[in-house]
């Protein structure tokens, strides 16, 4: 596995090793040891999936408090558009974001550390988006920040009125009011 190191410190783009024959095609998705290695101990207590169409865009979400999560993402089929926001306050690159395609093709994945807002969009006509997380999901600490917050400046690469979103997604919060 290939890891590579962000603009933003803590989010790492994995690149598995993909070997293929005329059957098919095998690789490792994660591995403790070389995780562990390279960004350190995490420990993962849930795996998540989703199924979303063309234009579907989730987030940005984030949970707060001793409810954050970390997320390690990637796409088992299609393509999206890949979406970290840092809320880390100390952070010198607070309020910026990391953007990139995860596909069924280039089989990259996101590691996206705690204190981090998260969201995606289809770009294909069907996607399923696995994660890893290591914290429990808690309603009560959840939050959304606005998907077009202009304060961001997140191309989606999409005209606005292709875009669908739930009406959580649709009131979210302006970073600026995110505490």
């Amino acid at each position: 596995m290939k890891f590579t190191e962000q603009k933003i410190k803590g989010v790492w783009v994995i690149e598995p090793k993909v070997f293929t024959d005329t059957r098919g095609y095998f690789m490792e998705t994660y591995k403790r040891e070389l995780f562990e290695q390279h960004i350190g101990k995490v420990e993962f207590i849930q795996d998540n999936e989703s199924r979303s169409t063309k234009g579907v865009l989730r987030g940005l979400h984030f949970q707060t408090g001793e409810y954050s999560q970390a997320k390690l993402v990637r796409v088992i089929k299609g393509q999206v558009l890949d979406v970290a926001v840092d809320l880390r306050r100390s952070s010198s690159t607070y309020g910026q974001h990391i953007a990139i395609e995860l596909s069924e093709e280039n089989k990259k994945q996101l590691f996206i550390p705690r204190d981090f807002a998260h969201g995606f969009l289809v770009l294909n006509e069907d996607a399923i988006f696995s994660y890893k997380v290591d914290n429990v999901y808690s309603p009560k600490h959840e939050k959304t920040i606005l998907w077009n917050d202009p304060t961001l400046d997140i191309n989606w690469g999409m005209e606005y009125n292709e875009i669908i979103l739930t009406e959580k997604d649709r009131i979210g919060q302006f970073m600026v009011d995110s505490k």
